[in-house]
């Protein structure tokens, strides 16, 4: 087993770090057959959990109790979307990666063997109601009449419910992303990333309210480069004052942003448009869009 290992890491004495494993892991998959995407997934996969315990851990000191941290930060505190799907694929890439691991010796035991493969349970999104809405933007419009105008509030309110943007998007926007044209005004909403630029970047028209708020915002703020030059969290406190003020427990990007597609569900849009609009990719549209439609249905 110990000359198994020697040849599989180049000859070395010390047991190898994860990231000196991926390569040797990599020659292995591609030996065996392994498609082109099941490669590439795998391999990121890894880059994942790398980045979560550290790219120098020795692969010897990884334990159960880790890869079940790692799969509860994936699900609850990574702070990115982790379908069933992808959930699913991540927990066999670890039980792939430590049986080869274990199997060539390079460790005495597979950590990965007594994780049982779990369902992934992802709560209901939460979305505003017709009234609830009404109540935010009457709120945020009061805040334009007062001594001191403020049209932030209801822009920002607006936007989103016109757009259904996500909050990187959102602090993205820049003033050349904004078409204010009377007759098809829309806000061009951009990928920083070109891997998902075929399904995240795309147009999205604005209502003649939203485009009004637009030009009285930009008059008082006169931002230079970006739409909101502040930081997402100054902008999580206007949602969060407004929410307050008309009783709402809590009021967020990701609640108008749900709210928005239940919006135009209710009003019989076409559900392809309504995934190219929140720029999801058609695995993400899978898992979200029967949780809008149970959205849609009245409490029991």
């Amino acid at each position: 087993m110990r000359g198994q290992q020697l040849r599989l890491f180049g000859g070395q004495q010390a047991t190898p770090t994860l990231a000196e494993s991926l390569e040797p892991f990599r020659r292995h998959m591609e030996q065996k057959g392994f498609a082109e995407n099941t490669v590439k997934s795998f391999l990121g996969d890894l880059r994942i959990f790398m980045g979560y315990i550290g790219p120098k851990t020795r692969i010897g000191e990884i334990a159960a109790t880790d890869l079940n941290r790692f799969l509860d930060y994936l699900q609850r505190e990574r702070g990115k979307p982790c379908t069933s799907k992808s959930f699913a694929r991540r927990l066999t890439t670890l039980k792939v990666f430590f049986k080869w691991l274990a199997d060539s010796g390079a460790i005495p035991a597979d950590p990965a063997a007594a994780i049982a493969h779990r369902p992934v349970s992802t709560p209901l999104p939460v979305a505003l109601s017709e009234q609830e809405t009404e109540r935010v933007l009457a709120a945020a419009q009061s805040l334009r009449a007062t001594e001191k105008p403020d049209a932030r509030p209801y822009l920002l309110v607006r936007l989103l419910l016109d757009t259904g943007i996500k909050k990187g998007e959102c602090m993205n926007i820049r003033l050349g992303d904004l078409s204010l044209d009377a007759t098809r005004p829309a806000l061009h909403v951009r990928s920083t990333d070109p891997r998902y630029a075929r399904y995240k970047e795309r147009r999205v028209a604005l209502s003649a309210e939203t485009t009004a708020a637009l030009r009285e915002y930009l008059r008082q703020y006169q931002p230079q480069e970006t739409l909101f030059p502040c930081t997402a969290r100054n902008l999580e406190y206007v949602l969060t004052d407004l929410g307050k003020t008309v009783g709402l427990e809590a009021l967020s990007f990701e609640m108008l942003r749900m709210t928005a597609a239940v919006n135009d569900l209710r009003k019989g849009g076409d559900t392809e448009h309504l995934r190219a609009k929140l720029g999801l990719s058609k695995v993400s549209w899978d898992e979200t869009l029967p949780k809008l439609l149970k959205l849609l249905q009245p409490p029991l």
